[in-house]
């Protein structure tokens, strides 16, 4: 890194094609087609209720358009999972490998085609987190319950009607993963003040837009309409398009996100990951100085949870999480500083933000 945190070389890798739209499910052997120009061997990777509702109308698509299609069922995000994946991808001579319904599904196979040296494409059927477009994977098994680096989307198809149709919790988890880009910009700005770390203005500025986009949503998310919905999944690939842009996770992850890392550590009943990472926007914003309660609101008004007891997970493991959570990943400094909060400053910014 050169002085004042530039970079000698940044390579950045972005989608090729990005299609969002109402009833495009049974197009993508089309869509495919067109944006990879191949006719080759796909493997879906997706989940067992995610294969009984959609993978027929994909793998029909993929076949009209002729592709060869095969399928693999996950039951777990894992390293051992997504190697395995790649292994099958390897024996098969795979050239793409798809990820058909959530995070598990998506996370698996994009690593999965970083090791098997394939196109990945990405279908998701929930709009949960930004996971769907970034280059990033979040896997047990990793030393660190972090992401690590994947491959980028090639193609990313996203379908309106199915996203509508998912659990509404998982919709409204998404929007928190969004709201938690206002602390992850303010993180990283430190980090380039205060530790000369790379900085890049515009990776930031999408990532920002992406949480500013949705809160302006805010009553047609909450209601669950298709524009609501339509306005979160484009917002959730501009957030991941910011880290392929950046080149890390720094634009849309920072001590909220080391706060639900933490907290998926601690809790013995786990919230989902957005869900975690809304309730510690609200906290890591108080310490930024900056209007927590509007964040809260914002979370508030579209059903987010905002307390331990909304999250379902209890005072005590908040504050364990609080304490932690700096230590989760040393090397990213964030405004809870090196050695992060302790107890007794944990315990107060929890109960002043009305998390607990």
């Amino acid at each position: 890194m050169e002085p004042g945190g530039a970079r000698a070389k940044h390579v950045i890798d972005l989608p090729r094609k990005v299609v969002v739209g109402e009833s495009i499910l049974p197009t993508v052997g089309s869509i495919l087609l067109e944006a990879l120009t191949i006719r080759d061997y796909v493997l879906i990777v997706t989940g067992p209720t995610v294969r009984n509702l959609y993978y027929k109308t994909v793998a029909e698509s993929l076949e009209d358009s002729g592709f060869t299609v095969d399928s693999v069922v996950v039951r777990d995000a894992s390293v051992d999972t997504a190697k395995n994946v790649a292994e099958q991808a390897l024996k098969d001579r795979v050239s793409i490998i798809a990820g058909l319904g959530g995070g598990k599904s998506i996370d698996v196979a994009k690593y999965a085609a970083k090791e098997a040296d394939a196109h990945f494409v990405s279908i998701p059927t929930v709009a949960s987190h930004d996971g769907i477009t970034s280059p990033f994977s979040s896997l047990k098994g990793f030393e660190r319950p972090v992401s690590e680096k994947a491959k980028t989307p090639d193609v990313i198809v996203i379908d309106v009607d199915v996203i509508s149709k998912a659990p509404r919790r998982y919709n409204i988890a998404g929007f928190g993963d969004l709201i938690g880009k206002y602390t992850a910009v303010l993180d990283w700005r430190l980090a380039h003040k205060l530790r000369l770390e790379y900085y890049g203005e515009y990776a930031a500025s999408l990532a920002l837009m992406s949480a500013r986009h949705v809160s302006q949503y805010v009553d047609e998310i909450a209601a669950g309409t298709k524009e609501g919905y339509r306005v979160l999944v484009e917002a959730l690939v501009s957030s991941g398009v910011a880290m392929c842009i950046a080149g890390s996770t720094r634009p849309a992850s920072g001590s909220e996100h080391l706060f639900a890392h933490a907290l998926s550590i601690v809790a013995k009943n786990k919230p989902l990951h957005g869900e975690a990472v809304g309730v510690g926007t609200i906290m890591m914003a108080y310490l930024h100085g900056k209007n927590w309660k509007k964040i809260r609101g914002l979370l508030k008004k579209v059903g987010a949870p905002v307390t331990a007891s909304e999250l379902g997970v209890t005072p005590e493991e908040v504050i364990e999480a609080l304490t932690i959570a700096a230590k989760i990943r040393p090397e990213r400094y964030t405004i809870l500083g090196e050695k992060g909060l302790t107890r007794e400053a944990a315990e107060a910014l929890a109960r002043k933000t009305g998390v607990i």
